[in-house]
């Protein structure tokens, strides 16, 4: 066999078996393109036309396709528990002090360790604050002032 027919033979399967492991649309376009430059190579076209077409190939399908992959294909991505949290007005349950290390607050009836936003700031226990963050496993919080 010739040297081209190893070449993009060897890169379709590699780039399908990749394809087929993480089922995430991450090399079904070059895939393509290697698929086209394998054909090129069956009519009898040289090298550069096959590597040309493999990038134009491979360029035209992630321009054209990738958009409507990324807007139908895995589309109903759902909030998880850290994501779903941010922006959420809570009601402190324990004293906030950022210096003395203190403080909780009950989010979707999960208590939370909470700190303030601001160093200084005190939060007292029936206080209603607001996510602004999570870092580690502690909510990042303001003072909420109801309008």
């Amino acid at each position: 066999m010739e040297k081209e027919v190893i070449l993009w033979l060897g890169l379709l399967i590699v780039f399908l078996v990749i394809e087929i492991t993480t089922v995430g649309l991450t090399t079904i376009w070059p895939a393509g393109g290697a698929l086209v430059a394998l054909l090129l190579y069956l009519a009898g076209f040289n090298i550069w036309w096959q590597t040309g077409a493999f990038l134009l190939v491979t360029f035209l399908l992630l321009f054209f396709t990738r958009p409507f992959a990324v807007k139908y294909i895995n589309s109903h991505h759902e909030k998880t528990n850290y994501e779903g949290v941010i922006g959420k007005v809570v009601r402190i349950t324990e004293t906030v002090d950022n210096i003395q290390g203190t403080g909780t607050a009950v989010v979707n009836g999960l208590e939370w360790t909470t700190r303030s936003v601001k160093d200084g700031e005190i939060l007292e226990p029936g206080e209603l604050a607001k996510v602004i963050n999570i870092s580690g496993v502690k909510l990042i919080v303001e003072k909420y002032e109801e309008e």
